[in-house]
């Protein structure tokens, strides 16, 4: 896998189609098709069609409307160039060489349409926690994700690995990941599912973690 987290993201190497016109802005290169996080075009250039995509398929659509996780996509045909971005959110470019990579939902910008993708559940996760339904994308192809604010590289085999479930943006599809309970009670960690548990990563592999939790959580008035 080829990153510019991992600093050995060499564009001259690689087939064309994603680029980074700024930090906060993918510019992808058409006549070739992408999925793209529905409503993230900020402007192209050339002639292009977007349709609606939505979860992918009637198994991908059940999932989502179990979960409410899984990026509602369009899909992007035509030729020219396509600028995407999210909330003005750092973008960050994934090339995936017949491999795997589990981004949660909201994070996921853009990637090819040769790459396949699904909703999965982590292990021991109630439906009601949320943050813990994610898409893995497996394939040959660019993957672009966004991170709110510089994020942080984790080894997870140096040691054992815990990030809140709203703050994980993507990690190995090969490691193994489950849910961490904190003993206390009262001991809430994170403010992203209302519930004291983080998710545990253990193996060969990344896990990226960005400087947010997601939206603050809204008071109820009294």
């Amino acid at each position: 896998m080829r990153s510019s987290i991992f600093r050995n993201l060499d564009p001259q190497q690689l087939p064309p189609g994603f680029a980074l016109e700024n930090g906060k802005m993918l510019r992808v290169q058409l006549p070739h098709e992408v999925l793209a996080k529905q409503g993230s075009m900020v402007a192209f250039q050339g002639q292009m069609d977007f349709d609606y995509e939505g979860s992918g398929g009637l198994g991908k659509m059940f999932k989502k409307a179990m979960t409410g996780e899984g990026a509602s996509l369009m899909r992007v045909r035509g030729e020219g160039l396509l600028y995407l971005a999210d909330n003005a959110d750092d973008i960050h470019l994934f090339y995936l060489e017949n491999e795997g990579i589990t981004v949660n939902g909201r994070n996921l910008l853009a990637f090819q349409p040769q790459l396949g993708w699904d909703i999965n559940r982590v292990q021991g996760a109630g439906v009601a926690a949320g943050g813990l339904f994610n898409t893995t994308v497996t394939g040959t192809g660019w993957v672009a994700v966004t991170t709110h604010g510089t994020p942080v590289l984790l080894d997870a085999a140096r040691m054992p690995t815990f990030a809140d479930g709203q703050s994980a943006v993507c990690w190995s599809s090969g490691l193994q990941v489950g849910v961490n309970r904190t003993m206390k009670v009262g001991a809430l960690i994170g403010r992203g599912s209302g519930e004291a548990m983080q998710l545990a990563f253990r193996g060969q592999g990344f896990v990226l973690v960005q400087a947010s939790e997601g939206a603050p959580v809204v008071q109820a008035a009294r």
